[in-house]
């Protein structure tokens, strides 16, 4: 399986956290990281873009990745744990996605390239915003950084509810946003294999940022034994087994273009929602046999 569809069976989350939390007050402290009111504010403004900017999206995106390095130093200077799934996005933005996006001749759509990039990065970026300024936060993303905030909850387990925030829920409605059709496919599958490619990178900061080691999950999701050893144990989903079978990555990219038909949409979501779940099931069951700790 590739890397980012095997991430994605050890992850999720339920359903019914699509809907948006009740707002409220940025916690001060997060497990044992404290941030100053003005390391608050900071965030609260380096998470802020101009929505409306007619700038050409490569222009918005290499401004908003900047704007992500700065949140993410913010974060792993304090050991705040929100920054876990932030790191590894930095990570990849550095390492995998940048170096296609700054190549437009690399794409056979290179004028849509950068709109999948620019609208998946900044749905992190408003649910952030929302985070340290006591706002609605996305359902996904609420669960993700309440987590963060519980000492109890491995690290592992953190971040990994972050990426399977971010490539099953928002990656489906980024793909949406971006108003992609069949003729993007072939760039979205390049932009997120040369992601998975770089897993590495993920690995490497994380550990080096919080100590974290993702390496061990990666890799033994990646060799396929995971869901093996679930399904062995007959605790694998049907969902679950169709995931592995089809691609995570082709789910998702079919959902984006299912959710701009009015038609298909209210199905669309249902599945977006059937896939999160999906994850939760494998995390569940992962963590169950010890392999998340």
């Amino acid at each position: 399986m590739r890397l980012i569809s095997a991430i994605l069976l050890t992850l999720g989350l339920t359903s019914a956290l699509l809907v948006s939390a009740p707002a409220a007050a940025a916690p001060t402290t997060v497990c044992g990281s404290t941030l100053t009111s003005a390391d608050r504010a900071r965030i609260v403004e380096l998470s802020s873009y101009d929505a409306g900017s007619r700038e050409l999206p490569l222009v918005q995106l290499r401004r908003n990745v900047e704007r992500l390095y700065g949140i993410v130093d913010i974060l792993t200077e304090n050991g705040d744990r929100r920054g876990l799934f932030a790191l590894g996005l930095a990570s990849v933005e550095r390492d995998a996605v940048m170096p296609l996006q700054n190549r437009p001749a690399v794409f056979q759509t290179p004028r849509w390239a950068p709109v999948i990039s620019l609208t998946l990065l900044n749905r992190f970026l408003d649910a952030v915003r929302a985070e340290f300024s006591g706002r609605p936060v996305p359902g996904q993303w609420r669960h993700y950084f309440d987590l963060a905030a519980d000492c109890r909850v491995p690290g592992q387990r953190v971040a990994m509810a972050g990426y399977n925030a971010h490539i099953t829920v928002d990656l489906a409605y980024a793909t949406a946003d971006s108003r992609a059709t069949t003729a993007n496919a072939r760039d979205f599958f390049f932009i997120v294999d040369s992601i998975a490619a770089h897993g590495n990178s993920i690995v490497t900061s994380t550990i080096r940022e919080y100590g974290v080691d993702l390496g061990p999950i990666f890799r033994f999701y990646v060799l396929g034994e995971g869901l093996d050893r679930v399904a062995g144990a007959g605790r694998a989903t049907g969902p679950m087994l169709r995931a592995a079978d089809v691609g995570y990555n082709v789910l998702t990219f079919r959902n984006g273009l299912a959710l701009q038909d009015r038609t298909s949409a209210a199905g669309a979501r249902g599945d977006v929602r059937g896939l999160w779940d999906t994850g939760e099931a494998a995390l569940t069951a992962f963590q169950d046999a010890g392999l998340i700790r």
